[in-house]
């Protein structure tokens, strides 16, 4: 397998960390109780879900240039 780079997201919630990368079709997911532990656990739940379902787990050909996260408030 070729290397390739993703943009993956960090969250840090209060009972450990979890990360998920954009751009690959399906739910990959990954935790753990410190950055680096949920880093390695998407990592690895990417290869995984790569060599399952092979490049069509990927989104198009057109790369991710940028990621932005974004607050707003919703009144309900």
């Amino acid at each position: 397998m070729a290397a390739r780079q993703f943009k993956i997201i960090v969250e840090k919630h209060v009972d450990g960390y979890v990360a998920y990368p954009l751009g690959v079709k399906g739910t990959v997911v990954g935790e753990g109780d410190t950055y680096e532990e949920a880093l390695a656990d998407v990592k690895s739940a990417i290869r995984f879900h790569i060599e399952t379902f092979g490049d069509e787990a990927l989104g198009d050909d057109t790369a991710l240039i940028e990621a932005f996260i974004a607050e707003a408030t919703i009144s309900a």
